[in-house]
């Protein structure tokens, strides 16, 4: 053996002990590196009640009425959108499944009635007809606070012609299931 047989196994381990250390180095790195998250989404701040505007009302509704008159179902859909002559008031259709209500149908009311209303600042107004003609219900109600604009509750009163002179208000909450 030469010494440089000795140099070259000495050079061979040396190469070997770098390419394990350079090996271990890079494994630890890339260990080490977080890897890429998408951003989070953006978080969308709820309105409070009095910040509510009339597009933010936009969609669908269910409405459930607590002890309604007798021969008025107690759960109901709303649809509301933008009124077509004034664009800051609502326009919509109330959908009734009166199989589902006790008692019968009241003939005054429909499975299908036109609304229109109004919201100011966290008040709701909506009035209800039957017929495309005649009042046959008002709906008055408020924006619920922490809600974000998706809950309503207030009173709906029977204003139809087979309403009792004395028809009781009958409590409602409204809860958005789609908005557009």
């Amino acid at each position: 053996m030469t010494p440089f047989s000795n140099l070259h196994v000495g050079m061979t381990i040396r190469a070997l002990c770098v390419g394990l250390l350079m090996l271990f180095s890079l494994n630890t790195s890339i260990a080490q590196t977080k890897p890429q998250t998408a951003s989070p989404a953006p978080v969308k701040t709820c309105l409070t009640a009095q910040q509510v505007k009339t597009e933010d009302l936009y969609g669908q509704w269910t409405v459930e009425f607590t002890l309604p008159p007798r021969g008025l179902p107690a759960k109901a859909t709303l649809q509301l959108q933008r009124h077509a002559e004034y664009s800051e008031s609502l326009a919509g259709t109330l959908l009734r499944d009166f199989i589902a209500s006790p008692g019968g149908q009241v003939t005054s009311h429909s499975p299908r009635a036109q609304v229109a209303g109004d919201l100011e600042g966290g008040l709701f107004m909506l009035d209800e007809s039957s017929n495309g003609t005649n009042l046959t219900a008002g709906w008055d109600g408020k924006v619920v606070e922490g809600s974000c604009g998706a809950v309503i509750q207030g009173v709906w009163k029977d204003l139809s012609s087979d309403a009792p002179p004395d028809a009781a208000d009958v409590p409602f909450t409204m809860r958005q299931t789609s908005g557009w």
